[in-house]
């Protein structure tokens, strides 16, 4: 409002003019708000230029275990470098030097002779006219082509382009893994699938291409179409089956039989084009190799192929640091359809939430949607004894002559078979039970059928059965001791036979399954390692018989305390060329008897030791890993005695500079053969939160024992 309408509205205006009278004036609606693009606190819709920067990212080859993702190869030895101190005492002495001589030169100390080239080369009217400016610009010109000559020589001396290198400008930009590289010519772009263009599929690519630019596929979108199109390319899959599904469904083409598409939580990095998870960093120690030293290491199936152990005290690190990012790797593979894993752990152990599995058995939970198959989902009686026997007892067989495991198998088998002639299944824990203690009424009431049914050669196994009941030798009651374990009111509902109950069978393993079992630790300790027996002595008669053998499988064991037993060693041994692993972790070796310790870390490919590790343990790692030559550097000091009068003035002169006598220093270099490491390192210069960890691939490929920071 101006002033004059300011003035009218204080009624101070001389001449006030009349307002018409009539309705009041109504204010002009505000203009109608634009409508949100998405509801109100919703994302914004994402965009691929994360997605297509992750998957354009090189991954050059590189020595086993490390982490491929943007990685950048270092030489195999360390270049020589000199200490920072000698090289920067080295380039000032280098430049007080040059500073001398043209001292030197300019105060005329070293004569005029560094000037006749320039009278020699010029004409004598430039230097002797009166233009003083041009004689200025004449000599000044010629004594910087000197002083940069000079300059030029001690800087070559002073390693001035080694200081300027390591303490100067380039020492502080952004190194190139940090910049962002060029993309890929369009025929090498992973983002527009080459691969499907060459094979003729342009529709699906162009499909594909559209949603990883929009940010509708994710890295195990990725992993499962390629998991698929490798698929269509050894035969199994047609390429028409192929391509309708991703016109159809894009990038949740092929998708894993539960329709999920991620995990519910990740804490670990995964890289799925590779199909690495990193665990940690490689020290920068010594006793590394130069070309492992700051690179990130990571474990995918290519190692897990051949067997994982892992040995450190509790709160080393192993479940957080180790068993929880390869589950959630191998999760991310299953779902991918690549590989099939079983995670066993205590009720309550961080393996991840029970989303980010398919089947969940909780062994003594009445909650429990699923149960576990006692037989391992085997028909065969034999081959039924002999898993059994290996679960109940195999941790008391001789481990040289396996003698008890023998005997018990054949045991069972005499029982077994004949149940199952019978009822056409396997007896329960009861049943089993009542069997092996030899109770007159169910003994009999299985004879009474076999003879019914005509089965002569069964009855024949059960008399034999009957005649060493109670004899000495007889291993029946220990079975029957070891199954009681099991026929406990926590474990009624479960182990069921007859059909009342979804059992989990390890025979399932030939589909990209993610399965976790949770054993009881409180009061049943026995019956849980007895369980965890089981069910590797059922991965590893499963696994080697599987007709795709593409299908990367590997059983995790969070605590493999009383696990390890003769036959399981052999099983291990059979699984490298299964495509498959297992992962064992120990709180100490000594839960694997002593003539079974060397066997087991010889049967598996990849060993760690983690911080608190006992010498005794580490005695055992020192010896698999064995010795490398070395250089050895031996320094002696001898006291140098001065004779004449002058020398031992000098010699006075350096003691009081320096407070030590003087001395001459003798360097002797041989070559001696030491332990990688010992069993004292081992045990008492790992860091906490740091393993030792020694590699071997499914290609034979090896890495020596590598200090690993678990927390990087």
């Amino acid at each position: 409002m101006d002033s004059d309408g300011m003035r009218d509205a204080r009624g101070t205006h001389a001449n006030p003019v009349p307002r018409p009278a009539g309705p009041p004036e109504v204010p002009a609606a505000p203009p109608m708000p634009q409508r949100p693009a998405a509801p109100p606190g919703a994302p914004p819709l994402p965009d691929g230029s994360a997605f297509v920067a992750w998957l354009r990212t090189a991954r050059p080859e590189a020595l086993p275990g490390v982490w491929r993702f943007g990685h950048r190869p270092r030489p195999d030895e360390e270049p020589e470098r000199i200490p920072g101190r000698q090289l920067l005492s080295g380039a000032l002495i280098a430049f007080l030097v040059g500073w001398l001589i043209w001292s030197l030169l300019w105060n005329g100390y070293l004569g005029g002779w560094w000037v006749v080239p320039l009278e020699l080369f010029t004409p004598d009217s430039w230097r002797e006219n009166n233009d003083r400016v041009g004689n200025a610009i004449l000599w000044y010109s010629y004594y910087t082509v000197i002083a940069l000559a000079i300059m030029l020589g001690v800087a070559r001396l002073g390693r001035w382009a080694e200081v300027w290198r390591r303490y100067g400008p380039p020492a502080w930009r952004t190194t190139a893994r940090d910049t962002q590289a060029p993309p890929p010519a369009p025929e090498e772009d992973p983002v527009t699938w080459p691969a499907l263009r060459a094979a003729g599929a342009h529709d699906a690519a162009e499909r594909l291409t559209a949603e990883a630019r929009q940010g509708l596929m994710r890295d195990v979108d990725h992993a499962r179409i390629t998991r698929a199109w490798q698929g269509v390319r050894s035969g199994r899959h047609s390429l028409a089956t192929f391509t309708d599904a991703v016109l159809t469904h894009g990038s949740g083409a092929c998708p894993h039989p539960s329709g999920a598409r991620d995990l519910p939580v990740r804490q670990a990095r995964h890289d799925l084009v590779t199909g690495q998870v990193r665990i940690g960093t490689a020290a920068d120690d010594a006793r590394n190799p130069y070309a492992y030293r700051g690179a990130g290491l990571a474990l995918g199936p290519d190692l897990l192929g051949t067997s994982l152990l892992a040995v450190g005290p509790a709160g080393s690190g192993k479940t957080g640091s180790l068993v929880r990012p390869l589950t959630e790797s191998l999760c991310l593979h299953a779902l991918a359809g690549r590989a099939a894993v079983v995670v066993v752990g205590a009720a309550g152990a961080d393996l991840g939430p029970a989303d980010a599995y398919d089947v969940v058995v909780r062994i003594g939970n009445p909650d429990s949607v699923y149960d576990l198959d006692l037989y391992g989902g085997t028909t065969d009686p034999d081959e039924a004894a002999v898993v059994l026997a290996e679960a109940l007892v195999g941790d008391l067989a001789d481990p040289h002559t396996g003698g008890d495991t023998r005997r018990s198998a054949t045991v069972l088998s005499q029982l077994l078979g004949p149940f199952h002639a019978v009822h056409g299944r396997f007896p329960g824990i009861p049943e089993l039970r009542q069997l092996l203690d030899g109770s007159p009424g169910p003994l009999a009431e299985l004879r009474q059928k076999l003879r019914s049914a005509g089965q002569d050669s069964l009855l024949r196994e059960l008399d034999a059965r009957e005649r060493q009941l109670g004899r000495p030798g007889d291993v029946g009651g220990v079975l029957a001791d070891r199954v009681a374990l099991l026929d406990r009111p926590a474990f009624a509902p479960f182990f069921d036979t007859s059909g009342r109950t979804r059992p989990f069978s390890l025979k399932a393993l030939d589909h990209p399954v993610r399965v976790r079992i949770d054993l009881p630790e409180r009061g049943h300790a026995d019956a849980s390692r007895m369980l965890a027996r089981l069910v590797l002595a059922q991965f590893t008669a499963s696994v080697p018989v599987r007709e795709d053998r593409s299908l990367f499988a590997c059983l995790v064991l969070d605590d493999a305390s009383g696990v390890v037993t003769p036959e399981a060693v052999r099983g291990v041994q059979r699984l490298r060329s299964a495509g498959a692993g297992v992962v064992l972790t120990l709180r100490t070796l000594d839960d694997v008897p002593r003539p079974l310790r060397g066997p087991l870390l010889g049967a598996i490919g990849c060993r760690m030791a983690l911080s608190g590790l006992t010498p005794w343990d580490g005695q055992d790692f020192a010896e698999v890993w064995g010795k490398e030559w070395t250089e050895a550097r031996d320094v002696t000091d001898r006291q140098i005695i001065a004779e004449t009068p002058a020398g031992k003035a000098v010699h006075m002169l350096r003691r009081v500079i320096t407070g030590k006598a003087p001395t001459a220093r003798a360097v002797t270099v041989r070559q001696v053969e030491r332990e990688r490491w010992s069993a004292s390192e081992l045990a008492h210069a790992v860091p906490a939160g740091h393993a030792v960890l020694s590699l071997t691939s499914v290609k034979g490929e090896h890495a020596p024992p590598l200090l690993v920071d678990l927390r990087g």
